[in-house]
């Protein structure tokens, strides 16, 4: 159903089944798929695709130009997955030519209000932005990501999966996987304990990745010392994998 009110392209591709509120504007080669809602005095920009069940609340704003000075006009897009929420005033803009071209959003996130997303971003699944929450540029963010209320990121930042800051966090380094982080600048301050407990997670995996932890972000062994430490360990799990390769490839350094 479309309120009479609502302004919408002819270029636009809307679902059948997708829902539009009272004043809301569609642009130009925006393509919405079934059973999304798009409430009142919402505005999606020309170039961005949505996909199913998503719910995109009042006053939002979903991608709009970068706020890039290099910008000019260039045609980018911005591709969202399914089952996502966007709460009020939530922000997401479209990417740049000199970044991936594209915004990217998987599924299932909230993204609570007034929380950002800048250009060329790169999210996964399962996270939580909480209100006022926001990503600078080229920012990618991992699975199962919780970023507490206005937490702030760095552009060029790497947040690694099940990673979790703290309310009013400023994030200018890479935060890696499992990860409790908080206070401006970040520190890392122990594995996300009890947020790995609640997803499931083995007692004997968590415990792992604290002694990987205390090695690889809080010890002042030199390099030589803490690899073979890990050896010893025989840590054979694939979160151990992903923790060590996160930060032996992190370009910007690690959150500490």
């Amino acid at each position: 159903m479309i309120h009479p009110t609502a302004i919408i392209s002819k270029s636009a591709e809307i679902d059948s089944t997708v829902t539009i509120g009272p004043y809301s504007v569609v642009g130009n080669n925006v393509k919405i798929a079934g059973n999304t809602t798009l409430e009142s005095h919402v505005v999606i920009k020309k170039n961005t695709i949505i996909g199913t069940s998503n719910k995109i609340h009042q006053f939002a704003s979903i991608g709009e130009d970068p706020q890039d000075l290099k910008f000019d006009g260039e045609e980018t897009t911005l591709t969202i997955g399914d089952n996502n929420i966007f709460r009020e005033y939530c922000t997401v803009n479209r990417g740049t030519i000199t970044g991936i071209n594209e915004t990217i959003i998987g599924s299932n996130n909230l993204f609570m209000t007034s929380s950002h997303i800048a250009h060329d971003c790169v999210i996964k699944d399962n996270c939580i932005l909480s209100n006022a929450a926001s990503l600078a540029g080229h920012v990618r963010i991992g699975n199962n990501v919780s970023l507490g209320g206005f937490t702030l990121v760095h552009q060029f930042c790497e947040i690694g999966d099940y990673a979790f800051s703290g309310l009013g966090t400023v994030i200018s380094r890479d935060v890696t996987p499992y990860t409790l982080v908080a206070g401006n600048h970040a520190q890392a301050y122990k594995i996300n304990t009890a947020g790995l407990k609640r997803k499931g997670f083995d007692v004997d995996v968590i415990k792992g990745l604290e002694k990987l932890f205390r090695l690889l972000i809080k010890s002042r062994a030199s390099r030589q010392d803490v690899k073979l430490s890990i050896k010893e360990l025989n840590l054979n799990f694939k979160e151990a994998k992903n923790f060590i390769d996160f930060v032996n490839s992190s370009e910007r350094g690690v959150t500490r």
